[in-house]
């Protein structure tokens, strides 16, 4: 018989499979001997069973580290839900909250306890994890460890610490995408003691990638999702969009809805929930939807505007057919859209005279004192704080992305924290209360009767559902909830709606914010080359798989044979006429200098480029011109 550690007897008794995804059991096997590991696997390969199996293989707590708020609630609330005791610590929970899970998790109460790594840094939680027995220390989202990678997340370089506390406990590492730089920096990052990684293949053989040249990229889309039946997502670059590409949809017949990180809570989990069941069929978004989201049955996704990152790119494509099916990716390119995304680029790293006006605006928002602030959670409402301040929301954007990138202050995706309640009272102190307090009274008997564990720790509670089943009114809940808090009979930490703003450092005056510069630099040159990658492999004609591949260090593959260029279905047949006549013209602009192909583009008529681009294919194929290592094409004999 199979002990209750095996990891094959506890796959079976709580997820209820027969047998691991490839690669997962070598990586719990390495686990469970005490190595260091870094497993690479694609999106929706099973990295979360890679660290809960092993949790329940041993004595004692596996801590994981997850910079997606979203996630670590889904995941906790997903082992709950398997008789698997969890917990998450965030920002946005109140110092109540956090010292009872705390505390909990050092008497052995959970299993597996998730925390943001902004979390890590606080004295709480470090003087609270050297008093818990773990038995693993996971690292979820890995890449964000390394400067090299296109998500850097400063609080990740504190992980290293704790294994200071924790000398004898195993670093698991995961990640979906990592070229061969972030590989080798998150083991030193994360001070591993000898090399040790699981990769999987990044090749999807039933997911055809499509990049198809348009100007009229709406019609376009429109053919896609009526030639290709089935759930779909249509990734974009603004909230705004979003809401027009869903109506555009939906004003031809099709079932869309859009979703984007500033809508409420309620209205985020009401769309995502109809998406997922099939009640809508193509979700319109930014790239705030789909981290954690495991829907098999996507047919095809679609990209109307090229991402900053292929790593980016390959991520969301990558949630199209999970099922094994065959399945789209589609990007829509048109002349100019490489330059929009350099000029984007340039944005994105703002003067410093820029970021410490944003950072004084800040100080001012918050009304935090100068040398104060250290780890303190504030509502923040972007377009609220641009408006107060007379600020532009791009630009306020971009320094708030650079502040964090260098330390100063974290914006969290807690928006949409539901409410949370405890019943912190003994059962006589709890029954006087309810003697004395008649909406009290029904209110926690319907607490006591839809939340079991209430009063063992927080839950999450929907206060429509509860003013529904204690006939009250929504506002009248809320505010028996806050008197019984203030007569200690519970804990109440009411719904967030708004990100978390955090503040890593103690604030400084605005003339006393500092950068690394040459970090800065460092960053902003990283990020060009990615750019440049990405154009790259939206503009040249080779195999897209195989480019995909490459980019990630598997350098042996072959053709796809399924991708537009494979294929060549993007492009019209070029009658020879036309086709000697374009190819003389081609010629003759290389042979004045060496250009990108959408300068080569540039040269023709629109109505001309899908044929010119497939002139130059068949250019390149015969060796008559050649594109370098930048993504310049020039003559052969040049």
């Amino acid at each position: 018989m199979p002990q209750p550690s095996d990891p094959h007897s506890i796959l079976q008794q709580h997820w209820g499979f027969s047998a691991f995804r490839p690669l997962q059991e070598d990586i719990i096997q390495s686990v469970l001997a005490g190595k260091d590991t870094l497993a690479l696997l694609p999106t929706g390969g099973g990295k979360s069973l890679c660290y809960q199996v092993p949790a329940l293989c041993r004595e004692g707590l596996t801590l994981v580290i997850s910079p997606l708020v979203a996630l670590m609630k889904d995941q906790v609330q997903q082992l709950q839900q398997r008789g698997i005791p969890a917990a998450a610590v965030y920002s946005g929970m109140g110092p109540r909250e956090l010292d009872i899970i705390f505390e909990n998790a050092c008497q052995g109460a959970y299993k597996l306890l998730y925390l943001s790594p902004e979390r890590l840094k606080t004295d709480l939680a470090k003087a609270r994890i050297q008093r818990m027995n773990i038995n693993l220390l996971a690292v979820d989202e890995a890449h964000c460890v390394s400067q090299w990678g296109y998500d850097f997340r400063p609080p990740y370089l504190e992980i290293a610490q704790c294994r200071e506390w924790l000398p004898d406990v195993p670093v698991l590492a995961l990640t979906a995408t990592a070229t061969r730089e972030v590989v080798l920096d998150i083991q030193e990052k994360l001070e591993f003691q000898r090399p040790n990684v699981f990769q999987q293949s990044f090749a999807r053989n039933n997911l055809s990638y499509s990049i198809l040249y348009e100007h009229q990229k709406r019609e376009k889309l429109l053919d896609i999702l009526r030639s290709v039946p089935g759930s779909g997502l249509v990734y974009l670059r603004s909230r705004g969009e979003t809401k027009e590409i869903a109506q555009f949809l939906s004003s031809h017949k099709i079932s869309a809805d859009f979703y984007h990180a500033g809508l409420s809570s309620e209205e985020r989990s009401s769309k995502q929930d109809a998406w997922m069941r099939g009640k809508t069929r193509i979700m319109a978004c930014t790239n705030a939807f789909g981290m954690g989201i495991d829907k098999p049955d996507v047919r095809v996704v679609v990209h109307l505007s090229l991402p900053d990152s292929l790593e980016a790119y390959f991520q969301e494509a990558g949630r199209a057919g999970r099922d094994g099916q065959k399945a789209y990716a589609v990007l829509l390119y048109a002349p100019g859209d490489g330059d929009s995304l350099k000029r984007q680029l340039q944005t994105a790293y703002p003067p410093m005279e820029q970021v410490r006006k944003v950072y004084q605006a800040l100080g001012s928002h918050t009304q935090l004192a100068i040398g104060a602030g250290l780890g303190e959670a504030f509502d923040f409402d972007l377009p609220y704080f641009c408006q107060t301040y007379k600020l532009d929301q791009g630009t306020a954007h971009t320094a708030l992305r650079l502040l964090e990138q260098e330390g100063w202050v974290v914006l969290t995706d807690t928006a949409g924290l539901p409410a949370r309640v405890q019943i912190t009272a003994t059962r006589e102190a709890l029954y006087d209360y309810q003697l004395r307090n008649r909406q009290a009274d029904t209110l926690t008997k319907v607490l006591l009767r839809a939340y079991p564990g209430i009063q063992r720790q927080y839950v999450e509670i929907s206060l429509q559902a509860v003013a529904r089943y204690a006939s009250l009114p929504h506002e009248t809940v809320e505010q028996v909830l806050e008197t019984a808090q203030l007569e200690q009979i519970l804990s109440y930490q009411p719904q967030k709606d708004k990100p978390q703003l955090i503040f890593l450092r103690e604030r400084v005056a605005a003339e006393n914010l500092t950068i690394d510069q040459e970090r800065y630099a460092f960053r902003k040159q990283r990020a060009e080359q990615r750019v440049e990658q990405a154009i790259y492999y939206a503009e040249t004609r080779r195999c897209r798989n195989r480019l995909l591949l490459a980019y990630f260090g598997e350098n042996d593959s072959k053709n796809c044979g399924i991708c537009d260029v494979c294929t060549g279905r993007n492009a019209p047949d070029v009658p020879s006429e036309q086709f000697v006549s374009l190819e003389r013209k081609v010629m003759a602009v290389l042979r004045q200098e060496k250009l990108p192909l959408e300068e080569v583009l540039k040269a023709f008529a629109a109505r001309h480029q899908a044929q010119v681009a497939q002139v130059m294919n068949y250019l390149l194929d015969e060796g008559k011109i050649w594109e370098d290592e930048s993504g310049l094409f020039q003559l052969a004999d040049a």
